[in-house]
């Protein structure tokens, strides 16, 4: 007899449906296998199974015992192939009735004392067995997070005596209840910012549209205070994007008691992260933070300490919206529709270009350290703004009027107008075809847009970008039409090609040939 029930392999944020196939065969020597292309983790659920059956009284026949997860091609890790194996089994030496486990997808960590652990990707898992028309048997602490995928058969036992008791109608399971959707966090407030008045600008402009952001300036001029209140700018997630976002946090184990939350995630990496870390993969295929920030923010603090290879690898996610990771046996996609929030000083000093204070190295150092992030990754950015050391005057200023709500309402209108033009799509997300039909400025704003060009040496790529940004523009200010006032504020926001910027809002030097910066010191 061979005994089935379903379980899953993740790929990526998506669950793939795996059969598992249990079989007790009388002929042969005591032996328990698990075949399947399956991981050491996997491999070792058949000591956690005869520990927790042992534990509940039960001991596995003296027979060769075969465990088959198919399709055998499709690579298998992780601990919550227990539980769905401990259930065939159960039900293969008829200790539950065979019909059972029918039509249920079972995912579960077993402890040995027959206790069922929470596990990653319940709510991917349930989405995958709503849409097959199955149930989901879960541990108890992902009932309320599995809940999410529906109206469904659902069992959350908190381990293997309750669901053995529910199968045989000795006692019943109630169904989880929907976890909870968390409040939004306390919002920072941007009146908390005294001066940058650009630099609030451009946050909004980039928060009403969806476009990158990078800010260069000196230690202490506010950047990460700046950034870190980029998330209250935002709209909330929407109940579609909540999901999407959840199916990410929920394979890295990140949602606790399956609480939600509307707020939208920001994530700040440290500079020394892998390239593992952070566009995932890695032996054990976790998504990495360009995929945690999915549908939020990636803020990118030092930029240029990053290494090359990391940066670079953020390229395909900020035109896609999602990241592939080749692996020698699978091939895995990750979404990762970020918004990209860069900071990083002019030099390595951290004062060259600032106002009344040279660098000691001159235009070199500025050159050597802006070349460590290469021209292909900066041209992906929409908005490039200085921002300058904050004065004494500044400080000593009264807090602004116009609060992080305030700029919101704005940001939310302009998005309102994005989402019934562009179906739903930001101005950033908008594709390439769909811009020309939308992005048409008029005459005289095409003709500046001409000569900024040829003047600033942008590439097809920035001239379109600058595009995307004065239709954000013309959003944010109520208007059907992109004109010259909308080009020439999006302009001011984008970067030469042909200098670099030394820290001051008008002051552009064209360097001597900088030294390969994979190499200098």
């Amino acid at each position: 007899m061979v005994a089935h029930i379903c379980t899953v392999a993740f790929e990526g944020a998506e669950a793939r449906r795996v059969d598992v196939q249990v079989q007790v065969m009388s002929a042969g020597r005591q032996f328990f296998n698990i075949v399947g292309l399956a991981d050491k983790a996997v491999a070792e659920s058949r000591e956690r199974v005869r520990a927790a059956f042992a534990s509940l009284g039960l001991h596995l026949p003296g027979k060769r015992i075969t465990i088959n997860l198919a399709p055998a091609d499709l690579p298998k890790e992780g601990a919550h192939y227990d539980l769905p194996i401990a259930l065939g089994l159960l039900a293969a030496i008829g200790a539950i009735p065979a019909d059972a486990i029918d039509g249920f997808t079972a995912i579960g960590e077993l402890a040995l004392d027959g206790t069922i652990a929470a596990v990653p990707g319940a709510l991917p898992a349930a989405i995958m067995a709503n849409h097959h028309g199955m149930g989901l048997i879960c541990p108890e602490p992902n009932g309320a997070e599995a809940a999410w995928a529906g109206d469904m058969p659902l069992l959350a036992p908190q381990n293997l005596v309750q669901l053995m008791n529910h199968f045989k109608g000795t006692q019943l399971l109630q169904p989880p209840v929907i976890g909870d959707v968390k409040a939004l966090e306390h919002i920072l407030d941007m009146r908390d910012v005294r001066g940058q008045e650009t630099a609030k600008r451009a946050l909004e402009i980039a928060a009403a549209g969806g476009h990158n952001l990078l800010m260069v300036g000196p230690p202490g001029s506010g950047k990460s205070m700046l950034a870190a209140r980029m998330p209250g700018l935002l709209p909330p997630l929407s109940t579609e994007e909540l999901l999407d976002v959840s199916m990410v946090h929920s394979v890295a184990g990140l949602l606790e008691r399956g609480e939600l939350s509307r707020a939208r995630p920001f994530r700040s990496p440290h500079h020394s992260a892998s390239m593992p870390a952070m566009v995932g993969g890695g032996v054990k295929a976790k998504p990495g933070e360009a995929s945690l920030a999915h549908r939020g923010v990636l803020f990118l603090d030092e930029l240029p300490e990053f290494t090359p290879q990391v940066l670079d690898s953020l390229r395909q996610p900020l035109e896609t919206g999602e990241i592939s990771v080749a692996r020698v046996n699978a091939h895995i996609t990750y979404p990762a529709r970020f918004q990209l929030i860069a900071a990083m000083n002019p030099c390595r000093c951290g004062t060259g270009g600032t106002d009344g204070i040279a660098c000691r190295r001159g235009v070199r150092c500025a050159a050597d350290y802006q070349a460590r992030v290469s021209g292909p990754f900066m041209d992906r950015i929409d908005i490039q703004i200085d921002v300058p050391a904050v004065t004494p005057a500044d400080l000593a200023l009264p807090p602004s009027k116009e609060s992080t709500a305030d700029i919101a309402a704005r940001v939310l209108m302009a998005r309102k107008f994005q989402h019934n033009r562009n179906g739903g799509l930001t101005n950033a997300e908008l594709p390439q075809d769909r811009l020309d039909d939308i992005a048409q400025p008029d005459a005289e704003g095409r003709k500046l847009l001409i000569q900024a060009a040829e003047t600033l040496g942008l590439t097809a790529r920035g001239y379109h970008r600058v595009l995307r940004v004065a239709r954000t523009l013309a959003d944010l200010a109520g208007s059907e039409h992109i004109h010259r006032l909308h080009i020439a504020e999006s302009l001011a926001h984008r970067r030469s090609k042909k200098g670099l910027i030394t820290g001051s809002a008008n002051t552009v030097t064209s360097p001597r040939k900088p030294r390969n910066p994979y190499y200098s010191s």
